[in-house]
């Protein structure tokens, strides 16, 4: 398709515009990002055309494929709205971390910006490199709600602290206790009656609380079975090892055969809930591959040694007759 669009398009083939992504279901849609080093270039009207000429002419290409033609930007919730286009959203919620974003919208919206399948929903997460969840206003509300109450309970349970307290640091954007433990001391500055000694004494509390946390779930690690070469992968925690032993997932070669979207698949995949991106998933992936190309050079090494000391022994032959 981008190849196609830069025959079409001559500002795209002198370098003026820019294809920046491609998302695409073959035969039945596709989305296509793009972005004009000229700022009094539109690189969507160019890539349209004269009355549509240009765009036509992929399309007729492509067999009637539908094509969305989007205006990139460098702000993820801008790009996102846009990809999400024809719908209407009414507000994003983006965890800049996680590479998650919460598009809300209005009721009448909900089935447009998921589109047929989820088809418009996922062209636009391929398209951005982002996980977009869809929900209506009232969803978000309930979810909202729901996040703030269990992040409540927690502080309350883990920290040893009153309601009062716990819910200050909710509203204060505080929702783990990883945040409570190893943020900077100043980030509670702005939260009323909070006093450095107050400060220490629930950092303290929260890293106290991950750690017994951490022991119990290395302890059921080890009783899952799971092996320690698991337990050295960089990026998988002890809570996440916990979760793998329980889906029978218990040493390097079980790790090895799934793909990314087994581990991170918000339906089904094992580690759906830990906030995995794809790219941390995969590269999980990849250190537990790891041996395998080290066997394959080992036996490589072996096989060249082999037949470097036959050509020796050949040789000698050679030499006594």
């Amino acid at each position: 398709m981008a190849k196609l669009f830069t025959q079409e398009v001559p500002e795209i083939y002198d370098g003026i515009i820019e294809i920046v992504g491609v998302a695409r279901d073959p035969g039945s849609r596709a989305k296509i990002a793009v972005n004009s080093a000229d700022s009094s270039i539109d690189p969507v009207g160019a890539c349209v055309g004269m009355r549509g000429s240009r765009v036509q002419a992929v399309v007729n290409e492509l067999a009637g494929e539908k094509i969305d033609i989007i205006q990139w930007s460098a702000d993820p919730a801008t790009f996102i709205i846009s990809a999400l286009s024809p719908a209407d959203v009414a507000k994003v919620v983006l965890d800049e971390d996680r590479k998650r974003i919460d598009v809300v919208v209005p009721e009448d919206q909900l089935s447009l910006a998921i589109g047929r399948r989820g088809q418009n929903v996922r062209l636009a997460s391929q398209l951005s490199g982002w996980q977009v969840d869809i929900m209506t206003e009232a969803a978000e509300s309930e979810k909202r709600q729901a996040e703030y109450k269990a992040c409540t309970e927690l502080f309350v349970d883990q920290l040893d602290v009153d309601e009062t307290l716990a819910l200050l640091l909710v509203a204060e954007g505080f929702r783990t206790m990883e945040e409570v433990a190893y943020v900077a001391p100043e980030e509670f500055a702005g939260i009323e009656g909070f006093d450095e000694s107050l400060v220490e004494e629930l950092q303290n509390r929260a890293r106290e609380s991950l750690d017994r946390s951490s022991a119990v779930s290395e302890k059921v690690r080890i009783e899952l079975g799971v092996s320690d070469e698991i337990a050295a992968i960089e990026g998988l925690t002890t809570a996440m090892m916990v979760t793998l032993g329980e889906a029978g997932i218990k040493t390097l070669d079980d790790l090895g055969d799934l793909a990314a979207d087994e581990l991170i698949s918000k339906e089904d995949g094992i580690l759906r809930d830990t906030g995995l991106t794809e790219e941390q998933a995969n590269t999980i992936i990849m250190a537990a591959r790891a041996h395998w190309f080290e066997d394959e050079e080992t036996e490589a090494d072996a096989t060249e040694a082999d037949a470097t000391e036959e050509g020796a022994t050949e040789e000698k032959v050679v030499e006594a007759e």
